[in-house]
């Protein structure tokens, strides 16, 4: 990207919303299409066109579904057609290197590396448009024959970049008619400052923490305190950074007049892996599971069949976030963590304290993230290895970053479980209505100096 995302992000926003609100209703649809694709061209704008050509072929392939219909044979090889074409294009830019690496090491082969850079937000906005023509099909939501509309959809800014992923079914209505309440905005504006703070004050900077203990493990001086003080910094760092992001994409979304669906609901507050799966990247959960996990049969078939369908749904889940074998053996680690609850420890975990339930879940859960964070499968392997007692238990520069990062550690895991918002709810009325633009004030003041001061902006998920 030519950009640095988060700046360019805050400062989209305003010439946006000024351009929207400028226009007739009947014309927003088209200016979002057309703003959008200024975003996303501003980025990369050699990749506009993949964008446009997936409107293109989700658009005709909804339109004649519903036009073959009563020929099911034929409306289900268009429908099998969109997916092999959006596939197509997903494999090509985001997998091609990683297939030619792999098979070139086989003998009498040979595929050259292109090293595409991965255009913004293909895997999200590859899912949705998926997910229009098999919705179609399936009679869950309408053919859309305004094109402005979908394409509208299919480019809306807000939520393209980092998700959540958003069905067709689900905003179908608000495309077609949608008010902008004064009330809407203002929710929508708050919630966005709250992502944003989420992002910049604390994902920000805990990132530092985990590059530290990274930097550490690169110089032979990382211990095990220090190691899983990182894999900690970086599991703070990847929901602050993603949760700040859905936050800001639903405010957006909001302002714009969309209700777009949750996306977290607080996962480390969770009691088990499966649960914790209830809880993180719902929209990315349940599309797989719409899509791929009932479509092959589901738990349906006997044992042997549902651990297969949840085998696949986590291979693909883990490579779908990046063509690395550290993201498939991080599905395949969740896969095995929930058929050992499915089928063995269910009932033993029922009998403990909830507490312990929480401490074991977060232990996987952030074991899981270590791996996902390094993808040098050899850095990887010794940064483990020394968690694990295979180097120093303790140094002093431990306690140091123990020190220097207490009170943020505190706030990332009060922030991360309901506290907040109980102590929110539990004010009057009054007390929220007269504190709400004060700590919106405060919020965006903050985060606009951090942005101005810092160099550190990336969203994490930018490049899934």
């Amino acid at each position: 990207m030519r950009f640095s995302s988060l700046p360019f992000l805050f400062g989209f926003l305003p010439i946006t919303l000024a351009i929207y609100f400028a226009v007739p209703l009947r014309w927003r649809n088209l200016a979002l299409l057309l703003t959008s694709l200024v975003f996303y061209g501003w980025g990369e704008p050699i990749y506009l066109g993949i964008m446009v050509l997936s409107i293109l072929i989700d658009y005709t392939h909804g339109l004649l579904v519903e036009r073959y219909r009563s020929r099911d044979k034929l409306a289900r090889w268009f429908v099998a057609e969109s997916v092999i074409l959006n596939l197509g294009l997903l494999g090509f830019f985001k997998y091609w290197d990683f297939f030619a690496e792999n098979l070139s090491r086989l003998p009498g082969i040979t595929l050259p590396a292109l090293g595409l850079p991965l255009p913004i937000g293909i895997s999200f906005f590859t899912f949705q448009t998926m997910s229009y023509t098999i919705d179609v099909y399936r009679r869950d939501a309408p053919a859309q024959r305004d094109i402005v509309a979908f394409g509208a959809y299919v480019t809306m800014f807000p939520q393209l970049v980092a998700g959540p992923i958003v069905r067709y079914r689900e905003v179908a209505a608000e495309l077609k008619e949608r008010v902008n309440a004064t009330a809407d905005f203002a929710a929508g504006a708050g919630r966005f400052t709250v992502g944003l703070a989420k992002k910049v004050l604390l994902a920000n900077s805990i990132g530092a923490l985990w590059d530290a203990e990274l930097a550490a493990q690169s110089a032979g001086m990382l211990t095990a305190f220090g190691g899983w003080l990182g894999i900690a910094a970086y599991g703070f760092q990847i929901y602050f950074d993603f949760s700040g992001y859905s936050d800001m994409a639903i405010g957006m979304g909001r302002m714009l007049g969309f209700h777009f669906p949750e996306n977290f609901a607080r996962p480390y507050t969770a009691a088990s892996v499966t649960e914790f799966w209830r809880r993180w990247h719902i929209s990315l959960t349940t599309w797989f599971r719409e899509y791929l996990y009932i479509p092959l049969g589901g738990s349906r078939r006997g044992t042997a069949r549902t651990v297969r369908n949840i085998f696949i749904v986590w291979l693909c889940t883990g490579f779908w976030h990046g063509a690395s074998w550290n993201f498939i053996l991080w599905g395949l680690h969740f896969f095995l963590w929930l058929m050992l609850e499915k089928y063995l420890l269910k009932d033993f975990l029922q009998r403990l304290p909830r507490w312990l339930r929480h401490a074991y879940t977060l232990l996987v859960v952030f074991a899981g993230w270590g791996i996902f964070a390094m993808e040098d499968l050899s850095v990887c392997g010794g940064y483990f290895r020394v968690c694990f007692g295979g180097g120093a238990l303790w140094s002093a520069v431990d306690g140091y970053y123990l020190r220097t990062y207490a009170v943020l550690l505190v706030l990332l895991t009060v922030g991360s479980a309901n506290t907040v918002k109980a102590v929110w709810e539990r004010l009057p009325e009054r007390a929220r209505e007269a504190l709400a633009p004060v700590l919106m004030l405060a919020g965006l003041v903050l985060c606009t100096a951090y942005l101005v001061d810092g160099s550190y902006n990336p969203f994490l998920y930018f490049r899934f």
